[in-house]
């Protein structure tokens, strides 16, 4: 039977963890309102999408997700190009830069976060210079990279990396700049790092480490190039920024809800204060498995975190209990990370192999334990295996000898 609360739930950010949320809420709570807030002027989209909009390989239509009539039909308020200035915790009120305020019983703070810019000489105010988070920016880079020969990417992180293919598959030539010695660096080491630069260099890519942009050489008032920190000059019309995130939870600066790198949350995805959770890439969230609060962007990490949300919002009490996996592909093959993925802590350990693959590829493997257990893998090339590498992890079961741990790599 369906409960009938009465209740409210503001949940701020429209994306798959926010979404998600208020579908389930809806699902379980006939009599429930709702409201949902985003500053974008989209309903629910694909973001995971964008790459292949970007690719050339898929209309923006298929890049939707929901309209405008599905949120009607669901009774979820959708507040769209609104942003939230700020929160007060112990009236339980979300403050809006137009309409509101919206007092709340139950709040969602699912607003991910901003592509960080790059303060360099010739950067402000000058156009064709994109960050690639929404789908705004991608039609913007799509219009661009239409009437560009060349193109500078810059930074070690996916968005970079899906920047430059993109790029590249729109048949402009791209000059990726890096400042560390190989891509992904806290996930991969130096030989996984010379496969990626292998596969990007056989489709035209050129790679330049240990680079960043000194300046942008602005001419007619357009981008034609950059200086790097060599001093070298590199040729472009277009320049694509991926050089991470500041995660979106500054409305909740005059709260005193926990935040460090993320908004700080138990594995309930609740805050130190009642009634106020976290989802999704801005969620600092307590990980069970690994005994640690991590953040992680990832799409099925925020599904999951909406639905999860969802029930505790509710009154529920469920504990986010997963081991995440990301999955993308570079060029002609794939990377597959699962677990904990990002290495920051000395205490991991890492072991990793190349081996001949299937139609000519490489199969590189990386493993990570921490007090013997395994707690995380990433996979360059072949992703057989992968499934059953995510229930070790789950299991938590020890590797303590060097043969255990090897034997990791015929899991398939």
């Amino acid at each position: 039977m369906t409960a009938h609360t009465g209740k409210r739930y503001v949940i701020i950010g429209n994306g798959i963890a926010g979404t998600t949320c208020a579908q389930e809420l809806r699902k379980n709570d006939l009599s429930c309102e709702i409201w949902l807030i985003t500053n974008e002027p989209y309903p629910l989209y694909n973001r995971v999408s964008l790459k292949r909009l970007l690719d050339g390989v898929l209309p923006e239509q298929k890049v939707m997700m929901r309209d405008l009539a599905w949120h009607e039909s669901q009774r979820i308020t959708l507040l769209r190009e609104t942003y939230v200035t700020h929160v007060n915790t112990h009236e339980k009120v979300v403050y809006l830069d137009h309409g509101g305020p919206l007092a709340y019983d139950a709040l969602l703070v699912a607003s991910g976060g901003w592509p960080n810019r790059l303060d360099a000489p010739g950067i402000e105010g000058t156009p064709h210079i994109y960050t690639f988070m929404t789908l705004d920016d991608t039609k913007r880079i799509i219009g661009r990279a239409l009437e560009s020969k060349a193109a500078i990417t810059t930074g070690g992180s996916y968005m970079a990396y899906d920047l430059t293919e993109g790029l590249s598959k729109r048949g402009v030539h791209v000059t990726w700049l890096m400042r560390g010695p190989f891509w992904l660096r806290r996930t991969l080491d130096a030989e996984g790092g010379r496969l990626v630069d292998e596969i990007v260099a056989r489709h035209g890519v050129s790679v330049e480490h240990g680079e960043e942009i000194r300046e942008v050489i602005v001419r007619d008032g357009a981008p034609r190039g950059v200086i790097g920190t060599s001093g070298r000059e590199y040729e472009g019309g277009l320049i694509g920024l991926g050089v991470g995130l500041t995660l979106n939870h500054a409305f909740l600066r005059e709260t005193p809800v926990a935040r460090d790198k993320g908004v700080i949350t138990d594995e309930y995805l609740e805050t130190n204060v009642p009634g106020v959770f976290a989802a999704g890439d801005v969620a600092e969230f307590y990980d069970p498995i690994l005994g640690a609060h991590r953040t992680l962007g990832t799409w099925d990490n925020a599904l999951s975190h909406g639905r999860v949300a969802a029930i505790n919002m509710a009154g529920g009490r469920e504990a986010y209990l997963d081991v995440p996996t990301r999955s993308s592909p570079i060029f002609d093959t794939n990377i597959v990370a699962m677990g904990l993925f990002e290495v920051t802590d000395p205490a991991v350990e890492a072991i990793q192999r190349a081996a001949p693959g299937e139609r000519s590829m490489t199969d590189y493997r990386r493993f990570f334990f921490r007090e013997n257990k395994l707690v995380g893998a990433v996979f360059l090339g072949s992703p057989k295996g992968r499934k059953k590498v995510v229930e070790l992890i789950r299991a938590g079961a020890a590797y303590r000898t060097v043969s255990e741990r090897e034997s990791l790599f015929e899991v398939r």
